[in-house]
């Protein structure tokens, strides 16, 4: 899979990834910023900004003429605000690709931001919040972050608190979008059935007058690291099961061992025959749902494991997930041949079937391309994957598994936490 990446005028760059076999075609609009760059004030403000771009624009004044615009070419259309980066995108026919940059560019580069618009979607974003605090199995990631990256904006909650949300004027949104919202800090990725050279002409037509001038991309506030001991977060909640994530502290996006990582987490917690999923459901019946995954940002980043349990065999589940995590570092439970090898084509093969998909092909190749230096093909991927070593990974295990990054978040129907550090 190749892809070409260009430099307009103003300096927003455009990422192209032709894929003849197809019949549609995905535009995204990303902007390098999240709730880490947010301030204590207003945090969930980048999320709230996305909410507010399908509110109305220059061209299209109401959400009812942006959504007539993409439901007219049979699109869909969408946005996603995470941590340090938030996109927009449109998926449509090819043929409508004019449409759907015209659509975008409007959007993103033109929001009215009517006051009145503002007031009514603080209530549909203080519900989404409450909507999350009833959903434990979602919410345990924002506990263990809260905990994991205490003291940093990397703690926050993207969307943000009622409190802090209903607080959000229309002049935040504006200084917030002079701040970010500019060509150094943008990136367009375009795949599916296109010609990159008709790409880069559309998007100097409607991308090319954004004014990069006077404008640059800031510098984060680096995580700094000062855990020195396992720490829990209990987060009471009477439900009839609990959630718990048991994470380790480790590295960011850059990391040169990440590929080793993944296999790492592949092997615990990446499918049906990983040794969480054999351990915790298969063998001793404590869960429905374990897995495993690694989450990186642009310098830090953690290995989690997750499950949702018996409230009753909560400790059981805890101290088995631990035992695998040592026991693969200590080589008590070393890999073998057969079972690295799965987890390697596992991997490959869940990539590959992703990028079917002209969405998750611009979610590969443009947070890549926002972060890093290098942007690899899927294929390079793949050749990564395959030269990883048993060793390799077993080298990663012994520098993450120790006990003085773990983090425990539990949401559950307890009221002392002290049962849990006991585990640890």
């Amino acid at each position: 899979m190749k892809y070409s990446l260009s430099v307009l005028p103003n300096g927003l760059r455009v990422l192209s990834v032709p894929m003849p076999q197809l019949e549609s075609a995905t535009v995204t609009v990303w902007v390098k910023t999240g709730s880490r760059m947010e301030n204590s004030k207003v945090n969930g403000i980048s999320h709230f900004l996305e909410h507010m771009i399908f509110k109305g624009s220059k061209k299209r004044p109401s959400a009812k003429e942006i959504s007539e615009a993409v439901d007219a070419i049979g699109g869909e259309f969408n946005a996603n605000t995470n941590k340090d980066w938030t996109n927009f995108y449109i998926k449509a026919r090819a043929t409508h690709l004019e449409t759907a940059f015209d659509v975008l560019a409007d959007m993103v580069l033109n929001p009215i931001l009517a006051k009145k618009e503002i007031e009514r979607e603080k209530g549909v974003i203080v519900e989404e919040i409450r909507m999350y605090e009833d959903t434990p199995m979602v919410k345990i990631s924002d506990v263990f972050e809260q905990l994991t990256f205490s003291g940093s904006s990397l703690g926050w909650d993207i969307a943000g608190n009622e409190k802090t949300v209903r607080s959000i004027k229309r002049n935040d949104f504006v200084r917030y979008r002079k701040i970010h919202y500019h060509p150094k800090n943008m990136l367009i990725t375009v795949s599916g059935a296109i010609n990159p050279k008709d790409i880069l002409s559309l998007a100097k037509r409607y991308f090319g007058g954004l004014n990069g001038q006077n404008s640059k991309v800031l510098d984060i506030e680096p995580f700094k690291v000062s855990q020195d001991k396992p720490r829990v977060k209990l987060r009471t909640k009477k439900i009839e099961q609990a959630h718990f994530i048991l994470g380790f502290l480790g590295n960011g996006r850059s990391y040169p061992g990440k590929f080793a990582e993944m296999m790492l987490t592949t092997i615990l917690g990446g499918g049906m025959s990983s040794r969480l999923f054999i351990e915790v459901r298969e063998r001793r019946g404590l869960a429905y749902a374990v897995k495993t995954w690694p989450d990186r940002y642009q310098e830090v980043g953690y290995i989690g494991n997750y499950a949702g349990v018996d409230v009753a065999r909560v400790d059981e589940a805890i101290s088995v997930i631990l035992e695998q995590l040592y026991g693969l570092a200590s080589k008590k439970f070393p890999i073998t041949k057969k079972e690295l090898l799965i987890a390697k084509e596992y991997l490959k093969g869940h990539l590959a079937l992703a990028l079917e998909d002209t969405k998750d092909v611009s979610g590969f190749f443009g947070e890549q391309a926002i972060f890093l230096k290098e942007v690899l093909t899927p294929e390079e991927v793949f050749a990564k994957v395959d030269r990883v070593t048993a060793d390799e990974v077993v080298g990663e295990a012994k520098k993450l598994f120790v006990p003085q990054k773990l983090n425990l978040a539990i949401i559950g129907p307890y009221d002392d936490d002290e049962r849990f550090r006991k585990l640890i």
